[in-house]
């Protein structure tokens, strides 16, 4: 069985930038040891906008300019960048909460052999969840976790929320 780890959005805007906090700079050290340990395919997706976001449905929702490509709040968080220097690893640039490349990414990684997922990262309640739910309803019977060590939401209750959300979809989450 091929094994998939999925790195949501570990980017500098969302850890210690523009929308950072403090419980997402405090799950680096996790994400980045679970990184460094993982044996099998990853995907690093990076949230990715431009200079009209403020523009934008989300800029409009969100008025808080983040993750702009080319910035230094679009690129990874130092330590997970360093923890992912000696991975091969799959770039996904993602304009929306959830890739919508990725299912035919992970399908196209995985050929014919069956396959589990694991997501880490951020936010917990935006991105996370997305991807979790847009993985499931791609590929129902795959086994799909998410390692709530190594997620934060943009608050401790809604990371919370986010965690029963999928575990109510059938998504396995380890505490």
């Amino acid at each position: 069985m091929k094994r998939f780890l999925i790195v949501v959005d570990m980017q500098k805007d969302f850890v210690d930038g523009a929308l950072g906090t403090a419980e997402a700079q405090a799950i680096v050290p996790a994400a980045a040891k679970k990184i460094k340990d993982f044996e099998g395919g990853i995907f690093v997706t990076f949230d990715t906008h431009f200079e009209n976001y403020p523009e934008t449905s989300e800029g409009r929702h969100l008025p808080v300019p983040h993750c702009i490509k080319g910035t230094e709040g679009w690129l990874l968080d130092k330590a997970i960048a360093e923890a992912l220097l000696k991975k091969q690893y799959t770039s996904v640039e993602k304009y929306t909460f959830g890739a919508d490349n990725l299912p035919l990414l992970i399908k196209e990684a995985a050929g014919e052999e069956s396959f589990s997922i694991e997501l880490i990262g951020l936010c917990t309640d935006i991105c996370v969840v997305s991807n979790a739910l847009l993985l499931k309803a791609h590929f129902p019977e795959a086994e799909i976790s998410v390692d709530a060590s190594c997620c934060a939401g943009v608050t401790p209750k809604l990371h919370r929320a986010a965690l029963d959300t999928m575990k109510s979809c059938q998504i396995e989450i380890k505490e």
